[in-house]
């Protein structure tokens, strides 16, 4: 009995979506999703670019699911997987400019423009109640 390769890293992945999707965020999984969502959100959004390394396990899904607590959290939450999704993920990157493609990251974007942004180099180094701090931060300065 074999499986193919993508089915093996669908069944591995699944549960790294599933800690996003769980907290009610929708995944992006094409480019013309991604196309149609991000730049006509109003409104607040919260863009996470999904990862399988350890620190998205960590630190960077763990400090999203403690940001979401917050009384104030934004009007939309989306997420790409780099690496899995690729077309999508290449296309939301296309909103977090002037910042290089990075992964994990958290976008929040307000009525279809990027206002926060937190790079893999925040995310290592950090732990999750840092990021979810961090994110909180942010919610209270634009969420309003």
């Amino acid at each position: 009995m074999s499986m193919s390769f993508d089915q093996y890293m669908r069944d591995m992945v699944q549960p790294m979506r599933d800690e996003l999707t769980v907290l009610g965020v929708q995944e992006l999984r094409l480019p013309d999703e991604v196309e149609e969502k991000l730049p006509n959100a109003k409104g607040t959004t919260l863009v996470v670019v999904n990862s399988v390394c350890g620190c998205a396990a960590g630190q960077c899904r763990p400090g999203v699911a403690k940001a979401l607590q917050h009384d104030l959290t934004p009007d939309h939450l989306f997420t790409v997987f780099a690496g899995q999704d690729k077309e999508a993920t290449a296309k939301a990157r296309e909103y977090f400019a002037p910042y290089p493609p990075s992964s994990p990251s958290i976008a929040l974007m307000k009525d279809g423009e990027l206002v926060h942004f937190i790079e893999r180099h925040q995310i290592e180094d950090r732990s999750a109640e840092e990021i979810a701090a961090d994110l909180t931060s942010a919610f209270d300065r634009f969420c309003r």
